[in-house]
């Protein structure tokens, strides 16, 4: 439960229609199970002591009084588990039959959650079994003691405050304002429902994509448990398809007809994180709603759920394709908006024959294109100086060349040399004065051609960039429109590959040959093998590791700790623990150290959930201080 993962399962055992002894038998063997795993909230389905099948059974005396007896001995079997168990039985309350979820806590019956839609069309008739309750919470006295019954209920875990948890009953969630909803609304984080979800054709997508948008708009966990095959076949049969969803994603699934399992971890503080900076589940006046406390023992969660090394990649290559015309698209029409309203008459790009500057010019090429401009109202402008390789001096030109925009190259070497020569700077010494000087060159250039041409400068640096501050102020740092100030840099290849694989032979073999250039500034002299000495990951560290750092830190709002202990768990085999705490560190440090070059950085459009606009998503003071998140990642 450390850093708020909270083990989570569904389980549908086997069970026999109207058999409460055998029922509670194969509870407390799922619940013992579940337990030596280390669940601590464990969801059962609808009427799971019983039976759902039972018909007119149900108004059997015995068949009552024998549920009202299993459900005590599960009770009691758990007074030692630490664990918050929801299961599905049948109470009596002023003469008439209620569904409930019934939550248990260390051998006590918290409360009872009757179910509030009662669906009579169909194969389903519960209406003539059960009455639906009364909107208010109640107090209910069985074996002479009382206990709180009513759907407006919640149950808040004393040690993990984020921990809350609801419940609701199968139909509930089918409705058009669901009970869960409002739960969420009053705080719950965690809501189970218990199901007898029939199958048919068709029906375990509809599930999925339910629970997909049920919790996506309630920013929760949710637990969908169903009953399962052992049920009476009479009519239906039951698939004991299991899901558990966190805010729109399934984390885990049974499938139908599997094994009637499902466990995962819910980041309930993610999922808090997540609704304070949203405010779109806020504290509403929700009439009477009840909390009732209970105890879980916090341990640390041993993590099974999966976190994604690429963060802003799709394994899937067909998703990943769309993706990646999707975020050309939004690129293009924020350049075609700027272009069509400054009237500009050029489009001026630096290439450098790297990855970044090769995404700018391919974005203004499309743009250009569907506005049904000629490409030669793109100057494409490389500048060479000491670092430029060969391969990519080429390879600009090149490409350039082969897709008809206007290519010129200004070399930068004489002043440079004489800038520096002017400020008293030794050319002996190559430190950050050497190497900021050509990238202010090379903005000059830019800035004063776009002068001379009615032109508009875009930008080539991406988010990851920004994010880490690699880039010179005032230079590569600063142009009229960012187009990739929203691209994180572990998307900016398979950008590059997706326009490749739609170009002829010539230009797919010089974009696939910039994606497997080494990532390099190239500001400093060529080795005497011609290559360069910079490579960027070696300085900075790998992109991956600050991507990943990145999305969890300013999307999810992740302590360092938790960032760490994620990462471990997601690149365990690639990159070691001490290697991680390295990078983390020096990602702190650059992100805060940077934040008054995103102050004022230039308009660009947002393209995914993370952006650093200073004017959007991202406020900060540019001397807000690192040290706290520092001292935790020491401790």
């Amino acid at each position: 439960m450390k850093h708020g993962f909270i083990k989570v399962a569904a389980a549908s055992p086997a069970m026999k229609v109207a058999d409460c002894k055998y029922n509670a038998e194969n509870i407390k063997r799922a619940i013992d199970v579940a337990a030596s795993r280390g669940v601590v909230m464990l969801v059962f389905p609808e009427l799971c002591v019983t039976g759902y099948t039972c018909g007119d059974l149900f108004n059997q005396t015995a068949l009552k009084k024998e549920a009202e007896a299993r459900l005590f001995e599960i009770a009691g079997h758990t007074k030692n588990i630490n664990m918050l168990v929801v299961l599905g039985t049948i109470i009596t309350r002023r003469s008439k039959n209620y569904n409930v979820a019934a939550v248990i806590n260390k051998g006590e019956i918290l409360g009872f959650v009757p179910k509030t839609f009662l669906p009579d069309y169909g194969e389903f008739n519960e209406q003539r079994y059960f009455a639906q309750p009364l909107p208010e919470v109640e107090s209910i006295t069985i074996r002479e003691k009382s206990y709180p019954f009513g759907a407006n209920l919640l149950f808040a875990c004393r040690e993990v405050p984020e921990f809350v948890a609801a419940a609701e009953v199968c139909e509930d969630i089918f409705v058009a304002i669901s009970p869960s909803a409002r739960h969420c609304l009053a705080g719950a984080t965690i809501v189970a429902n218990l199901s007898a979800s029939s199958d048919k054709i068709g029906k375990p997508a509809y599930r999925r994509k339910l629970l997909e948008v049920q919790s996506v708009k309630n920013i929760c966990g949710y637990i969908y448990c169903s009953s399962g095959p052992t049920e009476s076949t009479t009519d239906v049969v039951f698939s004991s398809h299991n899901i558990i969803a966190e805010n729109g994603k399934i984390l885990a699934e049974s499938p139908p007809f599997g094994k009637g399992y499902a466990e995962t971890e819910i980041d309930v503080n993610r999922l808090e994180t997540e609704r304070a900076r949203t405010a779109s589940v806020r504290d509403e006046n929700l009439g009477d709603y009840q909390t009732v406390e209970f105890s879980i023992d916090v341990h640390e969660t041993k993590l099974t759920r999966q976190f994604s090394k690429d963060v802003f990649i799709i394994d899937d290559a067909r998703e990943m394709d769309v993706r990646c015309r999707h975020v050309l698209d939004i690129q293009c029409n924020g350049l075609r908006k700027r272009i069509e309203h400054t009237g500009v008459s050029k489009v001026i790009v630096g290439v450098s024959g790297g990855m970044d500057s090769t995404l700018a010019l391919l974005v203004a090429y499309k743009t250009i294109g569907e506005m049904k401009r000629p490409e030669k109202d793109i100057i494409a402008i490389s500048m060479p100086c000491y670092g430029t390789t060969v391969r990519t001096k080429n390879n600009a030109k090149k490409l350039c060349n082969l897709i008809g925009v206007e290519f010129r190259e200004i070399d930068i070497t004489k002043p440079v040399e004489q800038h520096l020569a002017q400020i008293g700077h030794n050319m002996k010494i190559a430190d950050k004065a050497f190497e900021n000087a050509q990238a202010r060159e090379r903005t000059q250039i830019l800035m004063n051609t776009a002068n001379i041409e009615n032109g508009l400068v875009i930008g080539t640096g991406t988010l990851s960039e920004l994010a880490l501050g690699w880039c010179t102020y005032n230079g590569d740092h600063m142009s009229m429109y960012s187009v990739n100030c929203g691209v994180p840099k572990t998307l900016v290849k398979p950008l590059i590959k997706s326009v490749a694989d739609l170009g002829n032979g010539e230009i797919k073999k010089v974009l696939y040959d910039i994606t497997e250039t080494p990532i390099s500034p190239e500001l400093l002299p060529l080795e005497k093998n011609g290559k360069t000495p910079q490579i960027t990951e070696d300085i900075i560290g790998p992109y991956r590791l600050h991507d990943f750092f990145l999305y969890y830190f300013s999307r999810w709002g992740y302590e360092p700790d938790k960032i760490r202990r994620v990462a471990v768990w997601a690149f365990d085999g690639e990159y070691s623990k001490e290697d991680i705490v390295k990078w983390l560190k020096e990602f702190l440090r650059k992100f805060f150290a940077n934040q008054y070059k995103r102050s004022c950085m230039p308009d660009g459009p947002k393209i995914g959930s993370v952006g650093l606009s200073p004017r959007g998503e991202w406020r900060m003071p540019s001397d807000a201080s690192v040290e706290l998140w520092l001292e935790q990642l020491d401790k």
